[in-house]
């Protein structure tokens, strides 16, 4: 294989090598899983022994994130370390590239876990997104809102995800109530903000495209995806939706893909607008909640395939062999679990969680053969 990540090749690991993975959560723990079916360890930095990745990884290294004491340990063990979510810090990546390879690499995080400097990039790279610009402090929210008009949704630029760290602003509220919305987001801390026009679309959806350093790809078939209060809710593949609808998010996908050099995972979430038009709303260069699915339905699985593209062995077939709907077990829906265990065509799949909270993903559940849910 070519490529270098940091300051070091990224080669063919043979069985018994050891991924790293920053993070601790579901994701993770099913990244492991997969690397322990394809002969390879794992050792996990996360800060709580708990969490759902260290019950099925050979090392567990408690530590930050921004730790070097536990950077350095992670480096030690590891021949290669990918990551499983977006809110890390930059540093922690550039303290481990000159020692191990990073994949995907620091450019690919630094786009992704920023709002602003995603949406710059999409933008450069001419791919469509909603209308949006940048609120570098509470001071300049009103006059901002005047250039993107109402309806509107107030991001936070750095850490929001399912939802969290998002404000509606629908034209309603007076002045008063809108800097409120800013002031809840931010907390009285300095902030970076981004104001996003809130589109009327038909429907939500989503590609995964794995990329190893030779530049092969495998795209997995575009999802339909459901949210309710803002965490996905539901995932369905197919997706009902053209052959050239799914042909231009597949392009889109495979072209953010190419542009960032990946090598591992990415997801495209896209809305799909009553023109036809696929809007780009945010990506994410690890696995990700609608490619669930691909545990059960797709030859290769999404976790599988991350592990192939960063191992240097062949892609897997991304290929779909049936019908899936993914439900996500959220909160008190893992109490749920019973009438679902022993239905044929119905796989379970929990995360080891033991706080059920509201608006936690405990598990998820796959529908085979199935293009809606019933209940």
């Amino acid at each position: 294989m070519t490529g270098i990540h940091g300051n070091r090749k990224l080669g063919t690991l043979e069985p018994g090598a050891v991924i790293g993975i920053i993070g601790g959560g579901q994701l993770g723990r099913m990244t492991a899983i997969a690397a322990n079916h394809l002969g390879f360890k794992t050792a996990v930095l996360s800060e709580r022994p708990e969490d759902p990745a260290t019950h099925v990884a050979n090392h567990h290294i408690p530590s930050t994130f921004d730790d070097p004491a536990g950077l350095t340990k992670l480096a030690e063990l590891a021949d290669v370390v990918t990551y499983e979510l977006e809110q890390l810090p930059i540093t922690a990546l550039q303290f481990l590239a000159p020692i191990v390879p990073i994949v995907p690499g620091i450019q690919a995080l630094q786009v992704a876990q920023d709002r602003i400097n995603e949406k710059t990039f999409l933008a450069v790279n001419n791919i469509p997104t909603a209308p949006w610009h940048a609120v570098r402090g509470r001071n300049e929210l009103l006059s901002v809102l005047e250039i993107i008009g109402y309806p509107a949704i107030l991001k936070v630029a750095y850490g929001g995800y399912d939802g969290k760290g998002q404000a509606i602003i629908d034209g309603n509220e007076n002045d008063y109530e809108i800097l409120s919305a800013w002031d809840d987001l931010s907390k009285g801390v300095s902030m970076t903000g981004v104001l996003e026009r809130r589109l009327s679309f038909d429907s939500e959806l989503s590609v995964i495209i794995a990329r190893d350093s030779d530049g092969n790809t495998a795209t997995y078939d575009p999802t339909h995806n459901i949210h309710k209060n803002h965490v996905l809710d539901t995932s369905t593949v197919p997706a009902p939706i053209s052959a050239e609808t799914s042909k231009g998010a597949r392009s889109i996908c495979f072209k953010l893909a190419k542009t960032l050099d990946l090598v591992g995972l990415l997801c495209t979430e896209l809305f799909l607008m009553p023109t036809g038009e696929l809007f780009v709303n945010e990506i994410a260069p690890r696995p990700h909640n609608s490619g669930h699915w691909t545990l059960d339905a797709s030859h290769t699985s999404q976790f599988e395939q991350l592990v192939r593209a960063i191992t240097g062995l062949k892609l897997g077939d991304p290929s779909r062999f049936t019908s899936a709907h993914m439900k996500n077990l959220i909160g008190a829906d893992i109490h749920k679990i019973e009438q679902y265990e022993g239905v044929a065509d119905v796989k379970v799949h929990l995360y080891g969680k033991t706080d059920p909270r509201p608006g936690r993903k405990m598990g998820h559940v796959t529908f085979l053969n199935k293009t809606s849910l019933t209940e």
